[in-house]
Order: structure tokens, then sequence, then C-alpha cells
């Protein structure tokens, strides 16, 4: 009887060890099976992955975007007359000159609740002064051309 209980005791191990194989495979299987199920994780994967790979591409073009504006800034350099840069540089020199003496205007005159939206202020005044040289200059060149 002894011999038959050994085997007994054997095919039981046996059977134990197999069900807990059987246990963790089937354990495991179903992680995979609820890791495919989770849309919302995988959607964040995949979000993540797309940020990654537009932040690239965006680097990326930016760079080239560089690139092509400096050669065509070079190309125009080259292709601009003389007299056309100096009266460039003397206009930028006048819009600067302008600015300062507004900002020294804007620091002495404006209360201090319009001095505390001073970047908005300075864009527009920036903008104003440039479109004025703009159709001053537009203006010129109509009355000469007439």
């Amino acid at each position: 009887m002894t011999q038959s209980h050994d085997k007994h005791t054997a095919g039981a191990g046996e059977l134990r060890a197999k069900v807990e194989r059987t246990r963790h495979d089937l354990g495991e299987t179903v992680e995979a099976l609820a890791a495919k199920a989770d849309v919302k994780a995988r959607a964040q994967d995949k979000a993540v992955a797309i940020k990654g790979q537009t932040a690239t591409k965006a680097a990326e073009l930016s760079g080239q975007a560089v690139a092509k504006a400096a050669e065509a800034a070079h190309v125009l350099q080259d292709k601009v007359p003389d007299q056309v840069k100096d009266k460039a540089a003397t206009a930028t020199g006048q819009v600067k000159a302008a600015a300062e003496q507004a900002t020294e205007v804007w620091q002495d005159k404006a209360p201090e609740q319009v001095r505390n939206h001073r970047t908005a202020f300075l864009a527009a005044s920036g903008a104003t002064l440039l479109v004025t040289y703009v159709l001053v200059r537009r203006k010129r060149r109509q009355g000469s051309a007439v």
C-alpha cells in the first residue's frame, strides 16, 4: 500500500504543480487581454507617441524654415541696391528713435494702470509707427510718380 500511496502523492504533487502553472499562464493571459481591452490607456500611449513625433517633425521643419529664411535674406541682401539699404537703415533708426521717445513719454505721462500693460501698448505703438511709415512712403511714391 505504501507504493500505491506514494504514487498517489506523487500524482497529486504533479497535478498541483500543473494546476499552479495553468493558473499562472491564465493570469498572464488575462493581464494581456485586459491591457488590450484598456482603450483609454492605449489611446494615451498612442497620443504620447504622436506628440513626440509631432515635436520632432516641428523642430525639423522649424530648422528648415530658418535655413530657408537665412538663404532668402542673403539672396535679397545681394540683390537690393545700396541706396535702398541706406534708406532702410535710416528709416529703422528713425523708428527706433521714435520708439525710444515714445517710451520716455510713456514712463513720464502714462497712468500706472496703463503702464501695467506696457507690452501690448508698445507692440501697438510699434505697429502704428510701421503702418504710418509705410503709408507715408506710398504717398510720397504716388506723388512723385504723378
